[in-house]
This record gives C-alpha cells, structure tokens and sequence, in this order.
C-alpha cells in the first residue's frame, strides 16, 4: 500500500476535494493519531482553516490533552462536546471560549444550532467541521433520526463551501451506518492500520 495511511497521505487526499466537500473517513481505532495529524494539523493548516470538533465519543478536553502532545495548534479550533456532560455532569467546557456543551449526543438540532453558530462566528474564509464520530451517535439515535441529522447538516455546511469529514470506526461500524455515512458524502477515505 501507498502512503495514503500516513498523516501526509491522508492530507493528500483531503486537499484534492474541492471546498464544500463532504468526505467519510473510516479509519482503524489504531490509525486515530495518524488521522488527527493529517486532518487538523497538516489539511487544516496548509488550507488555513477554522476547525470546528464536534466530539460524541470523547470529552474535548482529552481530544485537547492529545492534540497538545501531538504539538497541533488548537488556537482555530473550535469544540462542540455532546458528550461531557452526560459522563460527567459539568466540566472545564462552561469556562472554555472554544469549546460549546451540548446535553446529550441525542440533542441532534442543538449540536446543528452550535455548528452553525460557530460557522458564521468564524472569521476565516476557508472552514473545517469534523464529526467524531458517526459511531458514537448511533449508539445515542436510531438510523432515521441520524440520517435526517446529517442531511440537514451536510447540506448546510456544502451551501457555506465548509469541508465535512465524518469519522467513523471501522471496529465499530455496521453495514447500516456505512450505508448512511456514504449517501451524504462526496467521496470515502478509508485509512488502514499504521503500517499495512
């Protein structure tokens, strides 16, 4: 296999999509670092973006704490964390100015309302909203509701030449999630084991 599995590789592929592209990028639980770097250090960098880090699976602070050891600038990132305050009630995301609590990952339409809002907050022309990850909310919401979600969402950001990148997690999809990540995306990234 080529270098597509390296942070390089995966930035590669991401600066051939047109703005306003919407990609599924369906990566091995072992790749994650890799991905993070091609995607928020090296894509978002060299398109000089505003990232925006809607987050279901882990709290935006330990995303933090690993982009921090990753040395990845956060300064134009933005989080939306639906996850925090279910698992742990309150967190350091209410005095964060980056960061946004969502309730629950099942509150679909205020995750979309704080997307938004940070969309048009943002003062760079060139924007970045990734989704980690699709898995994680399937587990919150059934296949309809989700598949609305991301249509609406998709749609929106396309109209705002916004890039979309839907993680998903090979180990954890289902036939029916792939099904219904790919109907709203322009093309599929798949990003094997580190090595393979």
């Amino acid at each position: 296999m080529s270098d597509a599995n390296t942070p390089q590789g995966i930035a590669a592929q991401l600066s051939e999509l047109s703005p306003g592209s919407a990609v599924s990028l369906q990566m091995s639980v072992d790749s994650y670092l890799e991905v993070m770097r091609g995607v928020l250090d090296i894509f978002a960098r060299k398109k000089d973006m505003d990232t925006i880090y809607v987050t279901a699976t882990i709290s935006f602070e330990a995303i933090k704490r690993v982009l921090d050891a990753l040395d990845i600038d956060t300064s134009r990132m933005y989080f939306v964390d639906c996850i925090s305050h279910i698992m742990m009630g309150t967190t350091a995301a209410q005095k964060d100015e980056h960061a946004s609590l969502v309730e629950s990952p099942t509150m679909l339409e205020n995750i979309m309302l704080k997307v938004e809002y940070l969309i048009r907050m943002s003062p760079s022309k060139n924007k970045l909203v990734v989704l980690d990850s699709i898995n994680s909310l399937s587990i919150h919401n059934n296949n309809w509701i989700l598949s609305e979600f991301l249509h609406i969402l998709v749609s929106g950001l396309r109209a705002k030449d916004a890039y979309t990148i839907i993680l998903s997690v090979e180990e954890h999809s289902t036939p029916e999630i792939v099904n219904l990540v790919n109907l709203v995306c322009d093309q599929v990234i798949r990003i094997g084991k580190p090595g393979d």
